[in-house]
């Protein structure tokens, strides 16, 4: 059995541990708890996954040696601001990468371009990925579930490249192992768990959403640059200007009109430039 372990802060704060070597899908052994009335606070973690999916329902397997983790809480908060606990994750495993490769952080704590024009090394990406170098090292996956009795749970799921890389993608991708090839799937989620339990905390059940919102911006990769975001076939294209207080992305196009996305794939410098 995989020897995943939760650290001090962590059990301290009451949350309970299921890990496996292998699973179809940490999120979906986290959703059917759920669903079974299971009362939250309970992580699933894995270093191979066979079932995984991504955001839009795409497929995202990972090999022995990767991380899956998800995280079933029961949030009593608005429904609508439950949907910023991406950004919590997005900051718990920006933390948690950084903790465990702290020369690679970022160059500049607002996230713009340097003035030799190289991106931050670790940085997040709008909407639920972290980059390393601009390689996409993780990604998280939210999602809801609403009870018969109305109390409604959410699980979010981690999916790190630890050992290896997807290939073939139409973007670049990168693994833990380029970086520091001595650091685990099992020292990145005891890490993660323990600063789970301090963002969680930040966010408040919703009322520190904009704490949260300030530190993923400080951390964000592109801000100040040209981007351009695909949403069902059509191509917006301006400057990433910053993140709203309610998440979404905010394009100003070259005209000036400043855009708000809620959904879409997120292409950044000249990649951003010549998306169609």
């Amino acid at each position: 059995m995989a020897q995943f372990s939760l650290g001090t802060k962590a059990r301290a704060a009451g949350y309970r541990l299921h890990a496996f070597d292998a699973v179809g899908s940490t999120n979906t052994e986290a959703v059917n708890a759920a669903k079974a009335g299971d009362p939250g606070n309970v992580w699933f973690a894995a270093l191979q996954q066979t079932a995984g999916r991504g955001r839009r329902g795409r497929v995202w397997e990972s090999p022995p040696g990767n991380l899956a983790a998800s995280v079933l809480i029961r949030p009593e908060a608005d429904p609508a601001l439950s949907a910023t606990l991406s950004f919590v994750a997005g900051i718990a495993l920006n933390r948690a990468v950084c903790s465990l490769l702290p020369d690679r952080g970022m160059r500049m704590a607002s996230g713009h371009l340097d003035g030799k024009g190289s991106a931050a090394r670790i940085a997040l990406k709008w909407p639920n990925d972290i980059l390393a170098d601009g390689a996409k090292l993780a990604g998280i996956l939210l999602e809801a579930i609403a009870g018969d009795d109305g109390q409604q749970a959410v699980v979010i799921g981690f999916g790190v490249n630890v050992v290896a890389a997807p290939e073939d993608l139409p973007y670049p991708a990168t693994h833990v192992g380029n970086f520091s090839p001595d650091c685990t799937a099992k020292s990145i989620f005891e890490a993660l768990a323990e600063s789970w339990v301090d963002c969680l905390r930040m966010w408040r059940n919703g009322q520190g959403t904009p704490d949260v919102l300030e530190e993923w911006r400080n951390v964000a990769a592109g801000v100040g640059g040209p981007v351009a975001v695909i949403q069902n076939g059509n191509v917006v294209r301006g400057i990433f200007e910053t993140v709203d207080g309610s998440g979404r992305l905010i394009v100003r196009e070259n005209t000036g009109r400043r855009v708000a996305i809620t959904a879409g794939d997120v292409h950044f410098g000249a990649t951003g430039t010549l998306a169609r």
